[in-house]
């Protein structure tokens, strides 16, 4: 058995498929110009947040990898449907309704996909109201928009960490790696909707009690990629204890950094003991696991190791600051 060392760490996620193909979002926000004085926060926010009164709309959509895809279809309809209600939650929001966009040439394909994305609504209690069919596209394809909403008060945003934050992770450990696809931990599909349910609202419940800072649902960078977008956008980094991080017994925290986790949430508060024991009611194993600090790099440490994953003078992971 190879000894994992803070440089392999380091090397293998600077290099993680999961992280680099986020590198191109930020150059394209020059091509969408601001005329809205009702968007109150959009690019480098899981959800766009749109002023709606007393509350705020939540408008997110994600579009499935073409690899997993290809993998499973059926298990990519029902991701499609897991990463909206994500978005929305992560945001400390409720998911009202989605749509989507299906392109596919093979009735067997489609009917794995719509396999998929009816579990996904039936374990998630988020309809499919609308959307669109390309029934004769040389590839496949499913794209999902979600809209939500959520207290105007309440609302968590991931660009708003400040130096002295606590890190705070909290996912669910009960899963397995998915057969099918090796970077995804599933720790839903064989969950009823109420569990499923009393997680996802975990996120609502800090931010309504407003014990978050700055918070993201953990999505296919894995956990220290996502934490680094939102330290990116956020103009600030951290120091992260390796040791501390939640890990299944079946994984090892190599992999376990690269894997989507299925159920999983990255904050920063000034409050990481009330955080956590909020996380241990919904049924999350949370921890602390670092620091926000003014330096702009998120350093990682295990033992007297040390060293850094990104630096943000010079890295990016999606060029948003």
């Amino acid at each position: 058995m190879v000894t994992m060392t803070i440089e392999s760490l380091v090397s293998e996620l600077r290099s993680f498929v999961g992280i680099t193909r986020k590198r191109s979002i930020g150059d394209m926000l020059g091509y969408f110009p601001d005329i809205s004085d009702k968007v109150i926060a959009d690019f480098g926010e899981d959800a766009a947040v749109i002023d709606n009164g007393d509350e705020v709309l939540l408008l997110a959509a994600d579009g499935i990898w073409s690899v997993l895809m290809d993998a499973d279809p059926e298990w990519a309809g029902y991701c499609a449907v897991l990463v909206n209600v994500h978005d929305i939650a992560a945001m400390g929001g409720t998911p009202i309704a989605m749509v989507d966009v299906l392109s596919v040439n093979s009735p067997e394909v489609t009917d794995a996909v719509l396999r998929g994305v009816k579990r996904g609504i039936e374990k998630f209690g988020v309809p499919i109201v609308g959307g669109h069919l390309h029934p004769d596209t040389p590839y496949s394809a499913l794209d999902v928009a979600i809209l939500g909403k959520a207290r105007k008060d309440g609302v968590i945003l991931s660009s708003t960490a400040e130096p002295g934050d606590s890190v705070v992770v909290a996912v669910d450990l009960d899963g397995t790696v998915h057969p099918s696809f090796r970077i995804n931990f599933d720790s839903t599909s064989h969950k009823d909707r109420e569990t499923l349910a009393r997680q996802i609202s975990s996120m609502r419940a800090l931010g309504e009690r407003k014990l978050v800072t700055a918070g993201k649902d953990i999505s296919n960078p894995g956990m220290l990629g996502t934490l680094g977008m939102l330290l990116e956008t956020s103009g600030v980094g951290a120091v992260v204890d390796l040791d501390a991080i939640p890990v299944p017994e079946s994984l090892n925290l190599v992999d376990w950094m690269k894997m989507y986790p299925g159920m999983g949430f990255v904050v920063t508060t000034r409050d990481p003991s009330e955080v956590v024991d909020v996380f241990g009611k919904h049924g999350l194993s949370a921890a602390r696991i670092g620091r926000v600090i003014e330096e702009r790099r998120l350093e990682v440490v295990k033992g007297e190791e040390r060293a850094v994953l990104f630096d943000f003078e010079r890295d990016r992971v999606t060029g948003i600051n």
